[in-house]
Parts: C-alpha cells; structure tokens; sequence
C-alpha cells in the first residue's frame, strides 16, 4: 500500500454522503488524484478549511484500490484568503483550477504546470494580476499539456501570416489567407491579435488592450474546448460576472 507525501493544491471538492469529501488535488509529484477525506464534514478539527480550492497544502496520502487516494493528512501552506474577498478574483482563480483540472490526467506529474497555477494564485491574491495575466495562463497551461496553438506562422502550410487570416481550433492555429480558403470553420483574426498572442507565449509582460484581450479570450475559448470536447463551465460564471 502507497504512502505518499505531497504539495498539492485543491482543485475541486465535492460532499459524498453525510460526513465526507471527495477532493480532486494537483500535487507537484503525482500528478492529478482524487481523495476521499472519510469524516471531513463531521469533524470541526479534521482538514478544518483545508479542502476549498485554490487552498496550497502539504498531504499525507494512501492509496487505496483502484485510482483513488485516502487522505489522512492535510496541513495548510497558503489558504490564499485575501482574493476569496474579491468576486473577479473568484471567478479567475475558479476558471485557472476547472482548466487545470480538465488538462491533466490522472497521476501523470506536471510540475511546470503545478509551478504556473500556484504562481497565477499567488499574484491574485496579491491582487497583481492584471486582465491579460489570465491570458498568459491559459497559454502556459495549454503548452505544458501539449496543446500550443501555433501563431508564429500558418499551421497548415507554415507559410508567413498575412491578413486576412484565421484561427482554426481544428488545425491548432492560425491560417495563412491561402489556406484559410479552404478551412471553412475558421474564425477571422486579426495580425494584431495574432502578434499579441505569440508575443505573450514567447514571455511578452506588455498587457493587451481591451479588445484585443477580449478577442483572444473568445479564441482561447474556442480552442480549449474543441480538445476538451465541452466548454469550461467556469468560463459562463466570468461571463455572468462581466469578466472578459
């Protein structure tokens, strides 16, 4: 029987009979896991405030048959508690836990990935991430988990990038105005939000303007449910909150 030590970080939660949890954690060394906290809605002491997510912990965990892990031990690093006070905060912290839960699999490490999100929530809290920083995840997390979207040149043929252009999810990227001909489901884009885009993958800190960053959002959107075959429902919850 395993026993295992961990950083991890909760992504989500969700109640299983009368006193327990069921917890889907990213740890540094494992990978994605699924918990089973037994008593941890019974118990005030027990994983008291350990098991809401976007909360940093150290673990103490067992496996048990199948996939899935008994957590016997939970201590808090960082709870993160100042951006639970800020709803746009909530929402963004929210959608960066649903898409990284979405893109890994079960116990097959991710390190960066763990890195990218404990530093997106560590800047939210400090309320030092900007609108475009969200942006800025979602690429890092898309290419860690083998899905880049190509916009340095045409995906199709790699030819230069020329207007008019367009973002196909389908063909992982933008298509030159030659081969855009012939991908009838391509949505237009703009040089400009193309540029934007690779600058930001390739380390760019310059933030967008409002409707470039928009434009990338409703791209990103596109593009990250097609692979994961349904639209995050964290990104309706930024739309009803009036985030872009």
């Amino acid at each position: 029987m395993e026993r295992l030590k961990a950083e991890a970080v909760v992504l989500s939660s969700v109640d299983y009979g009368d006193t327990d949890r069921i917890v889907t954690l990213l740890t540094r060394s494992k990978g994605r896991v699924t918990a089973f906290a037994a008593g941890a809605r019974k118990s005030k002491r027990r994983f008291a405030g350990a098991l809401e997510p976007g909360t940093y912990l150290n673990v103490q965990l067992v496996e048990r048959r199948g996939d899935t892990f008994r957590l016997d031990g939970a201590d808090i690093r960082e709870t993160f508690h100042s951006l639970r006070d800020d709803l746009a905060r909530i929402s963004r912290a929210l959608y960066c836990l649903e898409l990284t839960r979405e893109l890994c699999r079960d116990h097959e490490p991710h390190p960066e990935l763990f890195d990218h999100l404990l530093r997106y929530l560590e800047l939210l809290s400090k309320a030092a991430a900007g609108p475009t920083s969200l942006i800025k995840f979602e690429l890092d997390a898309l290419e860690v988990a083998g899905f880049r979207p190509r916009f340095s040149s045409c995906t199709l043929c790699g030819g230069e990038l020329e207007a008019p252009a367009k973002f196909d999810p389908s063909a992982g990227g933008v298509s030159c105005p030659h081969c855009a001909a012939r991908v009838p489901h391509g949505l237009p884009i703009s040089l400009e939000v193309v540029q934007a885009l690779y600058a930001l993958q390739n380390g760019s800190k310059q933030p967008m303007n409002a409707s470039t960053r928009s434009r990338s959002r409703e791209l990103l959107n596109l593009f990250i449910a097609h692979h994961l075959g349904r639209r995050l429902k964290s990104v309706d919850f930024m739309s009803q909150v009036g985030l872009d």
